[in-house]
């Protein structure tokens, strides 16, 4: 059960920072793309990483799995998202450009993770 959630959530992750990532690329570019609902979608994103990381915590612990490079992924995804948050202040005069490659990244590293499976 536990495998089946962390499998459909995984792609969530994926998709959803992917396409963040692109709004906020876009909205780097042309001002007119800048939107409230892009930064509500920038935090669900993120809060689908803590999810996906919460279950597969989860399911390493019910069935006893033993650790190694795809849960290093989780956890380099989990770590990113702080990471990105901290430099907010460092790119104030471009955020969608710090959070478009930053989703963007984090895309990647759920992509990584999948592909170890």
């Amino acid at each position: 059960m536990i495998r089946d959630i962390h499998g459909v959530v995984s792609w969530a992750f994926i998709i959803s920072n992917g396409l963040v990532g692109l709004w906020a690329l876009a909205a780097h570019q042309w001002p007119t793309a800048r939107r409230r609902a892009g930064w509500v979608a920038v935090g669900v994103a993120q809060a689908i990483i803590f999810l996906q990381v919460g279950l597969g915590v989860a399911l390493q612990t019910s069935e006893d799995i033993d650790s190694g490079q795809h849960q290093l992924y989780g956890f380099a995804a989990f770590m990113s998202v702080g990471i990105i948050f901290a430099y907010r202040n460092e790119m104030r005069d471009k955020p969608y450009l710090l959070y478009g490659l930053g989703s963007l990244w984090l895309m990647g590293l759920g992509l990584r993770a999948v592909y170890l499976v």
